[in-house]
């Protein structure tokens, strides 16, 4: 048998501990509507084709460190538990040496809602304390229409929530969305986004 196989755990979401300071509340609230979409014969095997990826840390504590909007849109929608698997085991770590192989692994994103770096003492505690961050909204939304690809570079949106913070205006993320969106698509398309994972390129025409 190999070591590698994933084994499910089904977990209560409120001892899961993030790897990350905030979330885009629209994006949760996305997820949240595909989640009701979902008949209820199949949740079960949606729950099981969408398990939470987590590390082993200190204290047996399980930490997420992909799918944070998923976990947060179901715990919202009153789900209790759900699958995780355990990517590494560093449960013997101490607690600094843990956070400290996290962030060199890319595990770990301890900035706040405004781009910020900060202590992982900051991070918070529970999936529900996850702070909003608009431009991560706004960064997943460009993703869909279009403005950049995929990538399987870790915490790829955020980098370009961080690039959009620096060129978009808060307020405008807030005020009209819309608006931001098609702002943000004609800077995705320009040469300044050439150094973020997934740019597809100048526009054209």
């Amino acid at each position: 048998m190999s070591v590698r196989d994933p084994i499910l755990h089904s977990v209560p979401i409120a001892e899961l501990r993030p790897t990350q300071m905030t979330v885009g509340y629209r994006e949760v609230a996305a997820k949240r509507k595909r989640w009701r979409e979902v008949a209820d014969k199949d949740r079960e095997a949606f729950l099981g084709s969408h398990m939470i990826p987590v590390l082993l840390g200190p204290k047996k504590k399980r930490y997420v460190i992909d799918h944070h909007h998923l976990t947060r849109a179901l715990q919202e929608e009153g789900v209790e538990s759900v699958f995780t698997t355990v990517v590494a085991d560093l449960h013997h770590l101490e607690k600094d040496a843990f956070w400290v192989v996290a962030d060199h692994r890319a595990w770990v994103h301890p900035y706040d809602s405004h781009g910020l770096r900060r202590d992982v003492g900051d991070m918070p505690k529970r999936i529900e304390d996850l702070a909003d961050d608009p431009f991560r909204s706004l960064a997943g939304e460009l993703r869909r229409a279009g403005g950049f690809a995929k990538d399987t570079t870790p915490f790829s949106e955020f980098l370009w929530a961080d690039f959009l913070r620096r060129n978009i205006k808060r307020k405008d993320v807030k005020d009209d969305f819309s608006d931001a969106l098609n702002e943000a698509m004609e800077l995705a398309r320009s040469k300044d986004a050439a150094y973020l994972p997934g740019w597809s390129g100048p526009h054209e025409g």
